[in-house]
């Protein structure tokens, strides 16, 4: 098994599990969504329903909040069906990035998983914020 790397927060809040290769902004992503990749990528929203429900990027599927054991249950159970090769984006947004309760042990459960891509979108301060008001496309609804 490959030897854990950890990289610190800017502002000295949580440490978080991911390397910076492993990040992507909004702009990527909706680049990605855009291109020819979209159909091999997989986005899975690891907020709240309520959150997802109100807008959520279109394609993305939710399992439950990363918070809660149940969450992270059916996330594990979710992503045991994808190929090792997929390409894998995290995203929350519920919350000031630093506060995040729910990407750093969806982010961890699937680490683990050894997917080839996995990736987290960084929203530093919210969903709405960093995605929503910059006029990216979104999905209403508590399905994709």
């Amino acid at each position: 098994m490959a030897a854990s790397i950890f990289c610190l927060s800017i502002r000295g809040g949580p440490v978080d599990p991911w390397l910076p290769a492993e990040t992507l902004e909004p702009v990527q992503l909706v680049r990605e969504l855009s291109g020819e990749q979209a159909s091999r990528l997989t986005v899975i929203y690891v907020g709240t329903k309520t959150l997802y429900a109100g807008a959520h990027i279109p394609g993305a599927v939710y399992y439950g909040p990363g918070s809660t054991d149940q969450g992270l249950s059916a996330l594990r159970t979710f992503a045991a069906a994808l190929p090792k090769s997929s390409d894998v984006v995290l995203y929350c947004g519920c919350c000031p990035l630093e506060k995040c309760p729910n990407l750093r042990p969806a982010f961890g459960a699937l680490k683990k998983m050894e997917l080839a891509r996995l990736r987290v979108l960084i929203l530093p301060t919210s969903f709405a914020r960093d995605w929503v008001e910059k006029g990216y496309p979104v999905h209403q609804g508590a399905s994709p």
